[in-house]
């Protein structure tokens, strides 16, 4: 059978580009190529066209940085890049949470100003994680992975999301404060929304608090008090509430362990969102829509 004949650009599903002018990082160009080849690209900086109907691919995660209710009034499908992202998102959890505990990063502070340590003393309290109860706010696909990953350290897992899975026999906590007030460490992985900001605050706070969601789940100035005066364990963030702006007063804290919003950095997570995005965009041009 002879190959298909390549559709012509105005042929195309038409596909709107839309990055922040402070975003320095270009699109990578084996992204590009691959979607260009099968879309329609279009740059809202620099196109005129008015778009009505279309479908809108976030590459992330969240979509609190999408105005959905003005998309779903004017026609847009909108789907996010959850299941692409998850395993990135887990590992990174999993890795600030035993960098917490452990106190890896504190440790590699020590050693990289002073050289060699023999007889020196290393005032740092160091913890294990197996047995450790571990409370997860968010149970969709990063929340179940980062379950997952923590059963296999010999972790209890417990968790409170918009409704009780009945898929999963982890016990269920109708709201947060509840959860807290029975777990060792909080991770957080549920979206940002009206309900859920400053979801955590002082009166909620204890033991350690992972956040690979999103800054505004916390009360950050509440965070910092309670880690500078010692009254909860440690924290991993990898997100803040007015990125890119990180308290300085967590600098230097030796539970506090920081990374600059870059849980889905991999290549790995890259290939499998073009992956997604192509087939989700081609899928959505037949007259329907998924997620990547």
């Amino acid at each position: 059978m002879a190959d298909k004949e390549p559709q012509q650009p105005e042929e195309l599903p038409i596909v709107l580009v839309h990055r922040l002018l402070s975003y320095k990082i270009p699109l990578d160009p084996s992204f590009r190529d691959q979607l260009r080849s099968q879309f329609h690209m279009l740059d809202p900086h620099e196109s005129p066209e008015p778009y009505d109907s279309f479908l809108a691919l976030a590459t992330s995660a969240g979509l609190n940085h999408i105005d959905l209710p003005a998309c779903w009034s004017r026609g847009i499908v909108v789907t996010n890049a959850s299941l692409a992202f998850a395993e990135d998102v887990a590992d990174c959890a999993v890795g600030l949470l035993i960098d917490v505990l452990r106190r890896i990063s504190a440790a590699d502070r020590f050693i990289i100003p002073f050289g060699p340590y023999e007889n020196t003393v290393l005032n740092l309290e160091y913890l294990l994680l197996d047995g450790k109860r571990v409370g997860i706010v968010g149970l969709e696909s990063i929340g179940s992975e980062v379950a997952q990953w923590l059963l296999a350290f010999g972790c209890t897992i417990t968790y409170t999301s918009r409704k009780k899975k009945q898929s999963v026999s982890f016990p269920f906590y109708a709201n947060v404060r509840d959860l807290a007030a029975n777990i060792d460490v909080l991770v957080l992985c549920c979206a940002l929304t009206k309900e859920t900001y400053h979801m955590i605050k002082k009166d909620v706070m204890d033991g350690v608090i992972i956040n690979v969601g999103r800054g505004s789940l916390i009360n950050e100035m509440e965070l910092v008090q309670c880690l500078v005066g010692g009254k909860i364990g440690g924290a991993g963030l990898d997100v803040y509430e007015n990125e890119p702006n990180v308290p300085k007063e967590l600098f230097g804290l030796g539970n506090v362990v920081s990374s600059p919003h870059c849980t889905v950095m991999t290549a790995e997570s890259f290939e499998a969102l073009v992956t997604g995005n192509q087939d989700v965009g081609l899928f959505h041009s037949c007259g329907d829509s998924m997620t990547p």
